[in-house]
């Protein structure tokens, strides 16, 4: 049924109760499974007219923080006896990451939560779920 499961997660709670349904049917179907997390691009910054340099070590020291929100994803294909592959990608636009990284691994199902918003706080905050979606012709299963 499914060779390869991506798993994206913010690290967060809500992103992280999709994790333990994707590890199940991984195991169900005998899937790899690789987790994906984005993190922003930390670039250079202005200041009140100051420009604030972001040296290399920042920038290491902020992939390793992001690295933790695939921990629980980590923790809990360890439990359940699951080989997994983690990735963690640099982009602004985290849909794009996630359905580009879908199609470079040639997955066949995407994993992921959607936070349910609705109305002004979604056109405000916009929703990564939505974009992939919108924009993927993989098969995606969204959890809320």
């Amino acid at each position: 049924m499914y060779t390869h499961i991506l798993i994206a997660t913010d690290g967060s709670e809500h992103a992280n109760k999709a994790v333990p349904h994707g590890l199940a049917l991984a195991k169900l179907t005998g899937a790899k499974v690789t987790a994906l997390t984005v993190r922003p691009h930390l670039d250079d910054f202005v200041a009140e007219g100051v420009v604030i340099t972001v040296t290399n070590e920042e920038r290491e020291a902020f992939k390793e923080q992001v690295d933790h929100h695939l921990d629980f994803t980590r923790q809990a294909a360890e439990e359940a006896g699951i080989a997994l592959e983690t990735v963690q990608v640099e982009s602004g636009e985290p849909w794009k990451a996630i359905v580009d990284a879908a199609e470079q691994g040639k997955c066949d199902l995407i994993v992921m939560s959607s936070h349910g918003r609705r109305g002004l706080s979604a056109l405000i905050f916009g929703s990564e779920t939505q974009g992939v979606l919108t924009h993927c012709d993989i098969p995606v299963l969204v959890f809320r």
